[in-house]
């Protein structure tokens, strides 16, 4: 069975270690910064891999990722016929998450331009869009605080949303680069100019960051961080995702599970089903 969520779940709630000084001790990573630390841990998580050596974790990641990433292109892992994952690490447990240039993203889509043609090419030919998974790690020092695994499709809107702003705003760009007499540049950013300088040596990149709130704050009437508690994980996903899930799982020992309602990333007006699961320990 594809790795998931749950199996993430079930076994941070196994092995209880939130400690990425004492989890790259143990376990033999080597790492030279608690952000590789943190993709470590959860892709371990994710395949049950933290008590392996470093060539049966390789091989395990192997059979159970078709993608791994790459440091300036989304996303962070593609599980082998299952869901991808971008991992963020955070100082704050109420800090902005920033994606650069890339936006939300409610689905990993096939025809992204912001992915490479290795992601765009792994786990078959035949995938037009997978679900996706923002892990999210509040980190103070080396120790894990939370942790959230939050699906897509509850999180960010459709992608039609960002890519209309993203449009009006080139296409205004590129007026006014017009107007101005200067040389416009083709681009996948929100603008570019040419020949900015006597030589024509220097060109204008005009870019769009992206950032999107913390799940913390989104989530904080559903998935809520207990400052007396030393470690919590949180998964949010949609109802009918996690039942899907509970088909190939026939038990979720040691995770706590509630179904609540919260508010639909395209319409607040509305709210959607979602299971909310959790982890934890003090």
């Amino acid at each position: 069975m594809p790795a998931d969520v749950i199996e993430a779940m079930q076994t941070i709630a196994r092995e209880r270690n939130c400690s990425l000084k004492e989890y790259g001790e143990v376990y033999s990573i080597r790492i030279n910064s608690v952000g590789a630390a943190l993709e470590y841990y959860i892709k371990d998580a994710l395949t049950g891999t933290f008590y392996l050596d470093e060539a049966s974790r390789r091989a395990e990641y192997n059979k159970n990722f078709a993608w791994l990433g790459n440091q300036n292109n989304p996303p962070d892992a593609i599980v082998r016929g299952g869901d991808a994952f971008e991992i963020k690490k955070l100082q704050s447990p109420r800090n902005i998450i920033a994606l650069n240039s890339s936006p939300p993203k409610d689905m990993l889509h096939r025809d992204d331009s912001r992915i490479v043609e290795g992601c765009r090419n792994s786990d078959g030919w035949e995938w037009q869009q997978k679900d996706i998974f923002y892990a999210v790690g509040w980190l103070q020092g080396p120790q894990i605080r939370s942790l959230y695994f939050v699906q897509g499709s509850c999180y960010a809107a459709s992608r039609e949303v960002y890519e209309n702003v993203s449009s009006r705003l080139s296409d205004n760009i590129n007026d006014a680069i017009s107007s101005s007499g200067l040389e416009a540049g083709e681009t996948d950013e929100l603008g570019r100019i040419n020949r900015v300088d006597p030589l024509g040596i220097t060109s204008l990149r005009v870019r769009g960051m992206w950032q999107i709130e913390n799940p913390s704050r989104v989530f904080q009437n559903v998935a809520t961080i207990d400052p007396e508690m030393r470690f919590q994980a949180f998964a949010i996903m949609k109802w009918e995702k996690y039942q899907e899930m509970l088909r190939v799982h026939r038990q979720t020992s040691g995770i706590s599970s509630i179904k609540a309602k919260i508010p639909n990333p395209n319409n607040p007006a509305e709210a959607i089903e979602a299971a909310v699961l959790e982890v934890s320990w003090e």
